[in-house]
C-alpha cells in the first residue's frame, strides 16, 4: 500500500541523516520507528494492566502494612 509522507525541512533532514546513519532507506527507517513506537506503547498498556491487577491482588496486605 502506497502513502505519502509529508515532512517540513527540519524532518527530511533528520531523516536523511538517520537512514545514512544506519544504512538504511527513508522509508525503513519510517517504518522501523512506527513499529517501535507501537511496540512501546504496547509494551506500556501491559505494564500498567499488570501493575493494576497487582494492586488489586495485594490490595489488603498493602492497606494492612500501612496501618503498622
Amino acid at each position: 500500500m502506497a502513502m505519502t509522507l509529508r515532512t517540513d525541512d527540519e524532518l527530511d533532514a533528520a531523516l536523511t541523516a538517520l537512514a545514512e546513519a544506519e544504512g538504511l532507506s527513508r522509508q525503513e527507517v519510517v517504518r522501523r520507528a512506527v513499529l517501535d513506537r507501537l511496540a512501546h506503547l504496547e509494551h506500556q498498556i501491559a505494564v500498567e494492566s499488570s501493575g493494576h491487577s497487582q494492586a488489586e491482588k495485594w490490595q489488603s496486605l498493602i492497606d494492612r502494612l500501612g496501618s503498622v
